[in-house]
């Protein structure tokens, strides 16, 4: 019996307002509230309350077959206490149904794993404390941020005690394998990893509004029949994507919410021989076929399935390494307000708007970027950040004095 595996990322930045030099000195609140505001209620309405009230349907009709699993930045749940309780409400009653997962990750959405080890700890360590908070559960799988992963990022993961990790089922690193089948880490062989089918994913998250497609219209029996058929071999089919792909990325005039409804009904028809499993659960069930060797950084992002997005030009590297520097700082602080600064610049939305790469994935890139250029993005977070070490080095300063 073939496992489908369903992934959902939810994720919403804290976006900076528009901070200028004149403001430096004079004003150290950096985000942009109206605008936070009117799209988490935005994705809130179109999205998760529609989408989060059909899957709890769906559990219930199918008797708690109907299995699916979930990773919530912490930034998205602080906005969602902020401007939609009710969200988090409806992700509280998913929780209690028991057949939803909900795996740790980076807190904000960060590049961490590719800064330090100290600061991807710290990152996940502060994620997993909200999830018991929030869901009362201790997750055991791990997503990071963008599925970036590489040997040494998964090794590291292994090291926090995790079991199970999600990756990019990516060609140039699985060469002639196939992504339907559970994999090893080649430095620790115990955690088990879950390698995304980026084509059926990408069917669902990109190309199901696509009249030029030559597969549109998509039902739920064509997609079952792809999964279900021996031109898809394998143990599990990993279908990852973001959450925002319901009625926000694809609206609810394409149909996506009647194709999700029809869906599990139609994976779980006798004739197709298919069951659906949380992370754990898949990873559980089925034994690695293979070490996965991945000593290069790979993600689920653009053609190339690289971190050039975040990482792939001067002004992203300038901002990256001017922001990581301030960390010893923010360590000796231990202040909450500049705790809760430091957390946000890490979002790696910030280095994404900075993309000077627009190619096969300009459409995604621009999805609500609120600046004009990559150069408008970076002189923006510069401002911020500029401001932001001022008032780092006085409170530090402040605090040497005193201890005199």
């Amino acid at each position: 019996m073939k496992t489908v595996c369903l992934y959902f990322q939810v994720h919403q930045p804290w976006r900076l307002k528009k901070y200028r030099f004149f403001n430096m000195g004079k004003d150290h609140n950096y985000l942009d509230d109206l605008l936070n505001r009117s799209i988490m209620q935005k994705v809130a309405r179109q999205c998760y309350l529609p989408m989060n009230a059909l899957l709890l349907k769906l559990i219930k009709e199918n008797k708690g077959k109907f299995r699916c699993s979930f990773s919530i930045t912490g930034i998205a749940v602080e906005q969602f206490r902020a401007y939609a309780p009710e969200v988090l409400d409806s992700f509280k009653e998913l929780a209690a149904t028991g057949c939803v997962e909900f795996l740790a990750e980076t807190y904000s959405h960060s590049l961490a794993s590719l800064a330090s080890k100290e600061d991807f700890t710290e990152q996940v360590r502060l994620h997993t404390n909200l999830m018991k908070k929030e869901f009362g559960v201790k997750p055991t799988a791990f997503r990071n941020t963008e599925l970036i992963y590489s040997d040494d990022i998964g090794a590291m993961v292994a090291s926090m005690g995790f079991r199970t990790m999600l990756a990019e089922g990516a060609k140039h690193v699985l060469g002639w394998k196939s992504p339907n089948y559970v994999y090893a880490n080649a430095v620790d062989q115990k955690l088990r990893l879950l390698l995304r089918n980026y084509k059926l994913s990408d069917d669902i998250a990109f190309r199901f509004s696509n009249r030029s497609w030559d597969q549109w219209p998509l039902t739920a029996e064509k997609y079952v029949k792809w999964i279900a058929s021996e031109d898809t071999p394998g143990e599990v089919v990993n279908l990852f994507m973001d959450y925002e792909t319901f009625g926000e990325h694809q609206t609810a005039d394409t149909g996506i919410f009647e194709f999700m409804r029809a869906l599990p009904k139609a994976i779980l028809a006798k004739k197709n021989d298919l069951e659906f499993a949380t992370v754990s659960e898949a990873a559980k069930k089925h034994q690695p076929v293979s070490v996965l060797h991945c000593p290069h950084v790979m993600s689920w992002a653009d053609e190339e399935r690289d971190v050039t997005a975040w990482l792939g030009n001067e002004l992203q590297n300038e901002a990256f390494s001017k922001l990581y520097a301030q960390k010893e700082k923010i360590a000796a602080l231990k202040n909450p307000d500049f705790d809760y600064v430091w957390s946000f610049m890490q979002t790696s939305d910030h280095f994404y708007y900075m993309a000077t790469k627009w190619l096969s994935d300009g459409d995604v890139h621009s999805y609500f970027n609120p600046y004009d250029s990559a150069y408008d993005a970076f002189i923006n977070y510069m401002n911020v950040l500029a401001d932001f070490i001022i008032e780092l080095d006085k409170a530090v300063a402040a605090k040497a004095a005193k201890a005199k």
